[in-house]
């Protein structure tokens, strides 16, 4: 009997002939370090996008805060409820033939697992969108990129998802019990059926398709501040542009880092007709490589802030024995420095206001 299409028995072929051994002190001491942490660390993020929102009620940074709010929340109830489920699975000595005779279990996880593991990466590639858009055209992005259009976009992003999450259940194909009994993804074993292999593409594709569109979009942002700077000169937009520089390189590292091992993983399975040749041990890793990019996600996005790189600048260059420079621009908001300097640089008159302000600072 084919057990993909056997939502009763799905995945408890693997339950007999394992060959993935894991220790079960290590695996438990993992999934409950993953799971405190990221949600230690995105409810600290939560807290501090609060206490943003209350200070900077500034329409221009309602987007930001918008996206970074929705991507911190997803990060949460993922830690919340795929480590509550993996915990309850290792309290259960994973035996899911006593736990899961009617597959919902192994179902919700499957489901829990592929949406918070796309939503993250979609609302990553969102927010790379708008901060493009942004910098490239302030205009546009400050009479457009509305609160209403920002939660329109989190609830598509979201619905978008959640159908990839549910295509296997819509189609009667049961998400499978891995290897390692310890959690429901796609089948990975023994992928012959050409849907099975659909999935699992699907899923790296997807994944791969919202690390390019960041990729780009922070590559056009980072180009166009450092145009900006060069091309102004201006000592206001040093310390926006030092602070966006550094958190556009962490996002694009730790993203491409984290996700690449599982999806490149997810992608070979699909691809081999014949039987995959990854072991278990290997897309566990992949797979706890993919979490730790949900427990850095509000490091970079939001605790990674000028206040930090300022003290971080001034130990650094205490230690080097350097003279640390005067950063008080520092003080202003980043998304409205950006949004002023990049409309001096687009309007026809930026040369002679550029050449203009020494003379006005000199003679003030």
């Amino acid at each position: 009997m084919n057990s993909s299409k056997s939502p009763g028995l799905a995945g408890f072929g693997v339950l007999k002939n394992t060959t993935c051994h894991t220790e079960k002190k290590i695996s438990v001491f993992f999934s409950i370090i993953f799971m405190t942490v990221g949600i230690l660390s995105n409810s600290l993020a939560i807290v501090i996008l609060l206490k943003a929102y209350q200070r900077f009620r500034q329409k221009s940074k309602a987007s930001f805060l918008l996206l970074a709010s929705g991507l911190v929340v997803t990060d949460l109830f993922g830690h919340l409820i795929n480590g509550a489920i993996a915990v309850f699975v290792y309290a259960s000595d994973k035996d899911w033939i006593r736990f899961n005779q009617s597959n919902i279990l192994c179902s919700v996880f499957g489901i829990c697992m592929v949406f918070f593991g796309l939503c993250p990466l979609f609302l990553g590639s969102v927010m790379a969108v708008e901060r493009c858009i942004g910098v490239t055209k302030p205009i546009f992005h400050s009479t457009k990129m509305t609160s209403r259009h920002v939660k329109m976009m989190l609830t598509m992003v979201c619905l978008f998802a959640v159908l990839i999450a549910l295509l296997p259940i819509l189609r009667f194909r049961a998400y499978q019990i891995q290897a390692s009994r310890t959690w429901c993804f796609y089948k990975t074993e023994h992928v012959e059926d050409w849907e099975d292999r659909f999935y699992l593409l699907l899923f790296s594709c997807l994944g791969f398709l919202a690390l390019a569109i960041s990729f780009l979009c922070n590559a056009v942002t980072g180009i166009t501040l450092l145009r900006v700077k060069f091309k102004s000169q201006q000592r206001q937009g040093r310390s926006h542009h030092f602070e966006m520089i550094i958190q556009l390189l962490a996002i694009m590292c730790v993203s491409c880092i984290c996700w690449s091992p599982f999806l490149v993983t997810m992608a070979r399975i699909g691809i081999n007709e014949g039987g995959s040749k990854e072991t278990c041990e290997t897309i566990l890793f992949a797979l706890r490589m993919a979490t730790w990019n949900q427990i850095l996600d509000p490091w970079v996005y939001i605790l990674l802030r000028k206040a930090v790189l300022k003290n971080l600048y001034k130990i650094t260059s205490g230690c080097c024995g350097v003279q640390v420079i005067n950063l008080h621009m520092w003080e202003l908001s980043s998304i409205k420095n950006s949004l002023k300097v990049a409309a001096i640089s687009e309007s026809p008159g930026s040369s002679k206001q550029i050449n203009l302000q020494p003379l006005t600072s000199m003679g003030q």
